[in-house]
């Protein structure tokens, strides 16, 4: 299995015979507005452009995870692009609806810890919180993943998510091998962050029984951790042979 880190949430799981998108975020640098205008400097998003390598693995894609809505992890230029190539989308049941009232090709949707067949294998939808106060409940659905496909390593999606016991079961009971965490402790202008802090990245990466992979980072206005802060925390507590943190447009191979 290879892993192709794009920008933000947005990565690409590539077996021997699927090319499956994560989270795409395709518009241009700076075609949205800031997420935060007075904590953070008000810089238009995605302050980084996508990579030059992007489109040779996207003109490969056959199906597409959708985690949330939220226009970050799904924003109009990827949705053309999604229903130009009627690429197949397997999102939350709660948002199955509104996705193909936007004309996108969904052919599975889930439940939480419900696991369904999905290609060579499995998927189950998992519960994903994404704040530590009250602003949960605005920021709507958000469903993690995890997939276990024959004869690949087994992943699991976190999504947009604090430190739950959801996330602590998926480590420690269903014990992926691979575990991705949105490590850029987002935050609005008011509100406590809308995802993980360093110190619950690096509880995720200790529980975690295998590899980890980073991503969410310093690509949008509203999310301050850097990969040279993750990078020295994490090598601090001596977990830097455990953990990806890829730049945009790398690639990871995952045994």
């Amino acid at each position: 299995m290879k892993l192709h880190h794009l920008r933000n949430a947005t990565f690409v799981i590539e077996t021997e015979i699927h090319v499956i998108l994560v989270d795409p975020m395709l518009g241009d640098i700076g075609s949205a507005s800031p997420f935060t205008l007075f904590r953070y400097k008000p810089k238009r998003n995605p302050l980084v452009a996508l990579p030059v390598n992007s489109w040779d693995i996207l003109d490969k894609v056959t199906h597409c995870l959708v985690t949330h809505l939220h226009p970050d992890h799904l924003d109009r230029v990827a949705e053309k692009f999604l229903k130009e190539r009627k690429i197949p989308i397997i999102c939350s049941g709660k948002d199955e609806k509104v996705l193909k009232k936007r004309g996108l090709f969904v052919v599975q949707s889930l439940n939480y810890w419900k696991p369904q067949t999905f290609l060579e294998g499995e998927i189950t939808g998992i519960p994903a919180t994404h704040d530590y106060g009250f602003i949960a409940k605005l920021m709507g659905n958000v469903m993690g993943f995890y997939v276990a496909l024959s004869n690949e390593p087994s992943i699991y999606i976190s999504a947009d998510t604090i430190y739950t016991k959801h996330v602590e079961e998926v480590l420690r009971q269903l014990k992926p091998d691979i575990a991705v965490v949105a490590c850029g402790t987002a935050r609005l202008d008011f509100g406590k962050p809308l995802l993980m802090t360093v110190n619950d990245i690096l509880k995720f990466v200790e529980n975690a029984p295998k590899k980890v992979f980073a991503n969410h980072l310093e690509a949008l206005n509203h999310c301050p951790t850097t990969r040279k802060e993750l990078k020295k925390q994490i090598s601090i507590k001596g977990f830097s042979d455990k953990v990806f943190i890829p730049e945009d447009g790398e690639k990871v191979q995952v045994n």
